[in-house]
């Protein structure tokens, strides 16, 4: 069987299962045939491909997906934006990353933002469930805001989520392992993205910090594991942070969060 037909049945299989099945096939393929290059047998390919890809998305995913009334509860929320917080907070709480970043939200964005010029355009990489935190960012009025992911399903929910919100947004699905987005954007969000895919690229952090199109980068770490152990961790990512940006002349200010460090680059 030819390298190309196993790599067929191997993303066939990997999304046959109901955790993989919105999953970008893209991404599946880049894993998978790195995965067949290391491996002899179709079956072990497949096992290393799905034990990856729980390591950079599925781990995050917590409690049972319900987008369809996720959506409802925030349409019901109507002008009230109180209620619109109290319920996508409680939706946040679904994605490991985000559920994180709830106990220093109301300082997070506010902190990040301040001092910026006017900000007219985001662009938020590997986002998860991140934009459902704008109510959160001091935005103007009539700011675009651009999304991706490697779910399929979660996209198609946080165009929806854009409508609620009142903001011009646009969610796809993208895999930065094969091609860092080039749009022009005031602000790029990188949060906690880094690690996750230097898993399965060592040289992915400096191709994205070198390619993407923005004068301000917001780039995190987190400040400890899932399982909340802490390690040394900020200490490591710094070091790995300066060695990415040590060539290059940029301003770069840092900001410790009790769960994440960020470095926000002015290019």
């Amino acid at each position: 069987m030819s390298l190309d037909s196993q790599l067929d049945l191997l993303i066939s299989s990997v999304q046959a299962s109901s955790k993989y099945r919105t999953l970008s096939p893209d991404v599946v393929r880049t894993i998978g045939a790195q995965e067949l290059k290391k491996r002899r047998q179709l079956k072990e390919a497949i096992k290393a491909t799905k034990n990856k890809l729980h390591q950079i998305a599925g781990a995050y995913q917590t409690g049972k997906i319900e987008y369809a009334g996720w959506l409802q509860a925030l349409q019901q929320t109507g002008d009230d934006p109180g209620a619109l917080q109290t319920v996508c907070r409680e939706i946040m709480a679904h994605h490991a990353s985000t559920r994180e970043r709830l106990v220093i939200l109301d300082e997070f964005y506010h902190t990040l933002f301040a001092g910026l010029p006017p900000i007219t355009s985001i662009l938020d990489l590997a986002c998860g469930l991140n934009p459902l935190a704008i109510p959160w960012m001091p935005l103007p009025a009539g700011v675009t805001y651009a999304a991706c992911d490697i779910y399929q399903d979660q996209v198609d929910f946080l165009q929806q989520c854009f409508v609620v919100f009142g903001v011009e947004g646009a969610a796809q699905p993208c895999d930065l392992l094969q091609a860092c987005p080039t749009q022009a954007a005031d602000v790029v969000l990188l949060l906690k993205t880094i690690p996750c895919l230097e898993q399965v690229d060592k040289t992915i952090g400096r191709k994205l910090l070198d390619t993407l199109n923005a004068p301000i980068l917001c780039v995190s770490f987190p400040a400890q594991s899932l399982g909340g152990r802490h390690k040394g961790m900020t200490v490591n990512y710094e070091q790995h942070f300066r060695e990415l940006v040590a060539d290059k002349p940029w301003q770069i200010e840092r900001f410790d969060f009790a769960t994440e460090l960020v470095f926000r680059v002015l290019k």
